[in-house]
């Protein structure tokens, strides 16, 4: 038994019709995705398929189809080799000896970031060579936003405004705490989601089972969510989250999660680390693992957010299998980052406001 139930009303005959293609896009996808079938995907104790053990996320494919690829939905064979060569080359360029710095900084200058060892990029393009991660709708863009939603992210130089900050990395300004990105205040990793999305660095996850659970940890900022799937209803909507509150079920061998009760300090979706729209109060997520084959984890989700989106749509991340241990990402880094911006910002304004 599971639970499905919706507080969000479906707010016209277009979103309903869209939520329906959506539904068989998905459903025909899914299909798809098995390539060998003849393997066989390996069971835990209590019968399920086991999805356990570390899976790799990076990938070199955008969420959205680039522009000047619009009536294209797959790469040719030299375009992908194109594309991974210019990031091989990209790489070795920023891993190849530099200048070292011996004068000191002028102060309040930039001071940098993380060199470059610390960057995942991706190795390659997913699989089927697709022009972009969405597949829903079929030109591989985000769709529309409804009328009065607007994208937010750092100002350019300007006053904090349009609180609260629910964009990952960056911020509006310097008053207090509110007003940076929820990764730069460790609430949220940039890549964790939910949903899932590749980006920047530490892009993987581990998955753990046992009877009744399943355990998805994504180490960026240590974020774990336990879904139970013996059927439970779910907390009372004014109960929210920061990853909201999610239950699992079956689907023959594809794990499905559905999570709703989001924070209304959340987006509904953030395109980039520094981007993010609409808000994460009426958005109900639904997502999907199944083992395609030793190495692989199927991975796609569709976002429902009538209040933010004009139609549904749904993204395919295909995961590979890693031998690599996860370490703890505690987030000191922004814990300390974040006291010395606040700070330094007071130090300026004392010394501005000195006779």
């Amino acid at each position: 038994m599971h639970i499905r139930h919706h507080r969000v009303q479906l707010s016209s005959a277009t979103w309903l019709a869209a939520a329906i293609v959506a539904m068989v896009t998905l459903t025909s996808l899914t299909a798809a995705a098995q390539t060998d079938p003849t393997w066989t995907a390996p069971r835990t104790a209590d019968g399920q398929p086991d999805l356990q053990g570390v899976w790799d996320f990076r990938t070199l494919t955008p969420l959205q189809r680039p522009q000047d690829r619009a009536n294209q939905a797959v790469l040719t064979d030299e375009e992908v080799a194109e594309i991974e060569a210019a990031a091989a080359q990209r790489t070795a360029e920023a891993d190849a000896p530099s200048e070292v710095r011996t004068e000191p900084l002028e102060a309040g200058g930039d001071v940098g970031a993380y060199n470059n060892f610390w960057f995942d990029r991706g190795a390659g393009v997913v699989g089927d060579q697709r022009t972009s991660l969405i597949v829903d709708p079929p030109n591989g863009r985000l769709p529309d936003l409804v009328a009065g939603v607007s994208a937010q992210g750092p100002p350019d130089d300007q006053a904090p405004s349009d609180r609260p900050v629910r964009f990952r990395v960056g911020g509006l300004g310097l008053q207090g705490p509110e007003d940076r990105g929820l990764a730069e205040r460790c609430l949220l990793g940039f890549n964790t989601g939910p949903p899932i999305t590749p980006g920047g660095y530490n892009q993987n996850l581990q998955v753990f089972q046992t009877p009744g659970y399943v355990a998805i940890l994504n180490e960026m900022v240590h974020d774990a969510r336990i879904v139970p799937l013996d059927g439970r209803p779910y907390l009372p909507e004014d109960f929210t989250q920061w990853m909201g509150n999610s239950r699992g079920y079956w689907e023959g061998d594809t794990l499905v999660v559905e999570t709703r009760n989001f924070s209304d300090q959340t987006s509904s979706f953030s395109p980039s680390v520094v981007s993010a729209v609409g808000t994460g109060a009426n958005m109900v997520l639904i997502e999907r693992f199944r083992r395609l084959d030793e190495d692989t984890l199927h991975y796609e989700y569709t976002v429902n957010d009538p209040s933010t989106f004009e139609r549904p749509f749904t993204v395919v991340l295909p995961m590979q299998r890693s031998d690599s241990q996860l370490y703890e990402y505690a987030c000191h880094e922004g814990n300390y980052g974040l006291y010395n911006m606040l700070a330094g910002q007071r130090i300026d304004e004392l010394r501005s406001s000195a006779p």
